[in-house]
């Protein structure tokens, strides 16, 4: 005979739940805000009372170092082996998140509260530096003439790098061939390229051996140079996710090739290749390595960007900051929040563009 469990009347049978890792409780607060309070006060009596340290840094890598073992020691005392690895890589993910979005608000805190006298100042906008001194009062004196620099040189550079970097996505993505794997390496090469580097192309090429004067014409050339790879291979990654489907439905009611890509594959890349513009546009207007070789220094207004010196923001930024007036680095610090902020508003234009392109799909 054989032997039957019988279960009971009324009683389930027992099933298999999985924990859910991302669940915070009580327990799990208090292991962290335990751990970090106790490696802190561990650290602190350690390292400043008991053993000859000293050092911000020292002190905060000990502590996080030590904060880190005691949260995974307390999290085990109650949990199993993979809800500590997860607790413990999600307290160094975290962390890491907080150390760079400290970075960024500390930066953007510091610039605008240095910039904060000069920029209620009207006058900032609306004059240049012609005969103002460095000692001036804030009163007199202003940043229109790098702002229209830099204007005028973005608008140089983004009218060549549009045209050239679409193309290029275009040809790597739609063509294809071995000379496009080529095309792609240089591309993908080029994004790391530093801005100094091609501030010294320009300067060597143009101004060195054509003898051309420094001007916006340069600068802007220089800032073609950077922008390039980033529209280029932003272009070819949105160009990619293009569904196959569109381009064989083109295909198939007889349109040719350069039919497809106009009339079916860049309107549904719209969005997509203006956040590529926008990429590039931000990548350029914060150069000055290639302006400060290129385009010269100037105190007046030019929109001439063939003839005479153009400021730009980062070169005026960079001139007024290193020269020790007081007012001149509150001078700096406004132009640099105005610089700032311009940045950050195209970032979040490029964010809203992506963001509707993906709700689209």
């Amino acid at each position: 005979m054989t032997s039957t469990l019988v279960r009971p009347l009324g009683v389930l049978p027992m099933a298999d739940v999985p924990r859910v890792f991302q669940r915070r409780t009580a327990d799990d607060i208090a292991s962290l805000v335990g751990a970090a309070i106790g490696s802190l006060a561990f650290v602190w009596l350690c390292y400043t009372l008991i053993l000859p340290f000293s050092g911000r840094m020292g002190f905060v890598a000990c502590w996080y170092g030590l904060f880190l073992a005691m949260y995974a020691l307390v999290t085990s005392l109650s949990n199993p082996g993979p809800v500590v690895r997860d607790r413990l890589a999600s307290a160094i993910l975290h962390s890491a998140a907080a150390v760079v979005l400290g970075a960024l608000a500390s930066t953007v805190i510091f610039t605008f509260y240095r910039g904060a006298k000069a920029l209620p100042h009207l006058n900032l906008f609306t004059e240049d530096m012609a005969g103002v001194r460095p000692q001036d009062n804030l009163k007199s004196g202003g940043i229109l003439h790098a702002i229209v620099g830099s204007l005028i040189e973005i608008g140089l550079a983004v009218s060549v790098t549009l045209v050239l970097g679409v193309g290029t996505a275009v040809y790597m993505t739609e063509v294809g061939g071995r000379l496009a794997r080529v095309v792609r390496t240089v591309v993908e090469a080029m994004t790391a390229l530093p801005s100094i580097v091609a501030g010294l192309f320009i300067y060597s090429v143009l101004i060195v051996a054509l003898h051309v004067p420094r001007s916006g014409i340069a600068a802007a050339t220089a800032l073609a140079v950077m922008g390039l790879p980033i529209i280029a291979r932003t272009a070819d990654v949105v160009l990619r996710v293009i569904p196959s489907g569109l381009r064989e439905a083109s295909y198939a009611l007889g349109a040719s090739r350069w039919q497809t890509v106009w009339r079916v594959v860049l309107p549904t890349a719209r969005p997509g290749l203006a956040t590529a513009l926008i990429l590039g546009v931000a990548r350029m207007v914060g150069e000055t390595s290639p302006v400060l070789l290129t385009s010269g220094s100037s105190t007046f207004l030019n929109v001439d960007p063939l003839h005479n010196a153009m400021n730009s923001l980062p070169l005026f930024i960079y001139s007024t900051v290193r020269s020790g007036e007081p007012t001149a680095i509150a001078r700096g610090f406004g132009a640099a929040s105005v610089l700032l902020a311009l940045v950050l508003l195209l970032f979040i234009i490029a964010r809203l563009i992506a963001r509707q392109s993906v709700g689209r799909r």
